[in-house]
């Protein structure tokens, strides 16, 4: 079994600098290339001249020590299959932008939109720990939705979110090989169908029967519902903070920063949406604090089962269910398209398409004496 032995190097004004030593070479999990040292950036002082001086060394030693056991750990754990919590705990997102970065040069700019479209549903806060089934189901119905993001503001087709989640699939893929994922999601989660256009959503009735329904997490129940009365992004709902939520009854607004333009976005909301969110607590905390998508799934499964509805929900089906009944109780299409945040009305186009109540209402109005 490798080791990880602790070395020191000179450095000026008589210090020593510490980093570790894997031997033999392991193989980085994130880049796949074989590591034999990791500089910690830490030091100690040959001679310690104070308390002070002496105090670092110690808390230093015992610190350097700590991080030398738990890269031996994570070693004797990928030797039998584990992932350390470690590696679980790491930025998803900054190993797609790696992956996007690495590929991008032999396919023009088509991975850099692909990571781009993805910062847009997830944030920036996505650990590995984070992924599974059900968050790569919601991506795919996001890219389904025809988000656009480009200077343009134009709708993404079918076939470009074909093309984006096959890149997220594939970085998938990499990072199951390389032990940092516990399940093969690559091979869980189908692609996207070329000719895949239909995205669900719920139905007035639908989304009144999951507000009666039960659910195993009210923070999870509370969390969906205020999407769904907001059109507000998972992202964009984990991070929302009290002290952006303002105004008085009648005339509630949010002014907080929009995950995807990292600008600030006013957006009136309703009295109701402001009762789901609870009690308000200090301005720095978090409406829906502990809200974690790892823990979606198992709720949502149980939640729909209670209310009756056989539907594959997500999270991204409440803003989808938020826009669509939107346009069918009368809101202009512009007005929903400033409230969903858009760039473009022609992103907003795509929710009109999926509104079958109003062809089977307007299929009915011409009518003749037939004989």
């Amino acid at each position: 079994m490798p080791r990880v032995h602790l070395r020191k190097k000179a450095i000026s004004k008589d210090r020593h600098s510490w980093y570790l030593d894997f031997s033999p070479p392991l193989r980085n999990a994130k880049t796949g290339k074989a590591q034999r040292f990791e500089f910690l950036e830490l030091f100690t002082y040959d001679r310690p001249a104070s308390a002070l001086q002496r105090q670092h060394n110690s808390e230093t030693r015992d610190l350097i020590e700590n991080i030398r056991a738990k890269r031996q750990l994570d070693i004797q754990n990928r030797k039998f299959g584990f992932i350390s919590d470690r590696d679980r705990s790491s930025s998803f997102i900054d190993y797609f932008r790696e992956f996007t970065e690495a590929k991008q040069k032999t396919d023009n700019d088509n991975y850099g939109m692909s990571f781009r479209y993805f910062l847009e549903f997830a944030g920036h806060d996505v650990i590995f720990n984070d992924l599974d089934e059900f968050f790569c189901v919601d991506y795919r119905n996001f890219l389904l939705s025809g988000p656009g993001i480009g200077r343009r503001g134009k709708a993404i087709i079918t076939n470009t979110a074909v093309s984006y989640f096959a890149k997220f699939r594939s970085s998938l893929q990499q990072a199951y090989k390389q032990a940092l994922l516990t399940a093969d999601l690559y091979a869980q989660v189908e692609p996207i169908s070329p000719k895949e256009t239909h995205r669900e959503q719920l139905e007035l009735e639908e989304f009144q029967q999951l507000v009666d329904a039960p659910a195993k997490s009210d923070l999870i129940k509370r969390a969906a519902i205020f999407s769904g009365l907001t059109g507000l992004r998972f992202s964009d709902v984990k991070t929302l903070m009290w002290s952006e939520v303002r105004g008085s009854t009648g005339k509630y607004h949010l002014q907080f920063t929009q995950e995807k333009t990292e600008g600030a976005e006013i957006l009136p909301i309703s009295d109701q949406a402001v009762e789901v969110m609870g009690e308000r607590v200090e301005p720095e905390d978090y409406v829906f604090a502990g809200l974690a998508y790892s823990s979606l799934k198992p709720c949502f499964k149980d939640w729909l089962k209670k209310a009756g509805i056989s539907k594959n929900i997500t999270f991204h089906s409440f803003r989808h269910t938020y826009a669509t009944l939107q346009l069918e109780l009368g809101t202009e299409l512009l007005t929903v398209s400033k409230l969903l945040g858009h760039r473009s009305i022609k992103t907003t186009l795509v929710y009109t398409k999926v509104k079958d109540k109003k062809k089977i209402e307007a299929a009915g109005r011409i009518k003749l004496r037939l004989q």
